[in-house]
């Protein structure tokens, strides 16, 4: 079993996470730390094999938790999951040891793909025969190929419907997503539509005192 670290400082998010690893097999989540310091203390407690590393935290920068660690002796592996985009972040971070990264707004998918292939690496052992070994046990860390969307859907439009579905734990119409984006009520739906065919959204019909029922849709991580 993989012991996984989440530091994560939302609440939400670090819930999210966490429902994420537990639903990956070979994975168990040991703890969650909302700071720097609740993960060195996390750590103090009971060893782990990997951190789910935010790097915005209150109380300083996940990459310099992550150099306080390396210098104290931990040796867990790193998956970064953050919104930084800056590559000079991310050459560092791989020089400490973060063996993946994977960039806020995600899906349940993306994280398993990650969680799936780290394992995949950890479980190559023993000495390898020649170069091309050694290349299959460092390419299962590589990312496949994203698979292609539904016809007519576009990667940074499913990111947009997707950050307004997270930030409405309510729910959210097609109609009042579309409006918020400044798309058509149709548009919208056939995105939403998407994440409850992947499994990442729910969605429930709203009675009202006339016409049809208005669907919701809900993000998974708030809604089980």
């Amino acid at each position: 079993m993989i012991r996984v670290l989440v530091v994560e400082d939302d609440p939400v998010a670090a819930a999210a996470h966490e429902m994420y690893v537990g639903r990956v097999p070979g994975f168990a989540v040991t703890a969650v730390a909302h700071s720097r310091a609740e993960a060195v203390r996390a750590l103090d407690r009971a060893p782990v094999d990997l951190l789910l590393l935010d790097l915005y935290l209150p109380d300083g920068h996940g990459l310099h938790l992550l150099r306080s660690l390396r210098a104290a002796g931990h040796g867990a592996d790193v998956i970064a999951v953050t919104s930084a985009r800056d590559l000079t972040v991310v050459r560092e971070g791989v020089s400490l040891g973060v063996v993946q990264y994977v960039l806020k707004p995600f899906t349940y998918p993306t994280l398993r793909d990650r969680l799936v292939r780290y394992a995949e690496f950890r479980a190559a052992a023993g000495e390898a025969s020649g170069q091309e070994e050694v290349d299959r046990a460092l390419g299962a860390l590589r990312v496949a190929e994203p698979a292609a969307l539904p016809k007519g859907l576009s990667g940074p439009t499913l990111e947009a419907v997707t950050r307004v579905l997270r930030a409405s734990p309510d729910g959210v119409t097609a109609a009042a997503a579309g409006e918020e984006l400044g798309m058509s009520r149709i548009t919208a739906r056939r995105y939403l539509e998407h994440l409850v065919t992947v499994g990442c959204a729910v969605r429930r019909p709203s009675y009202g005192q006339v016409g049809r029922p208005e669907l919701h849709y809900r993000w998974v991580a708030e809604s089980r």
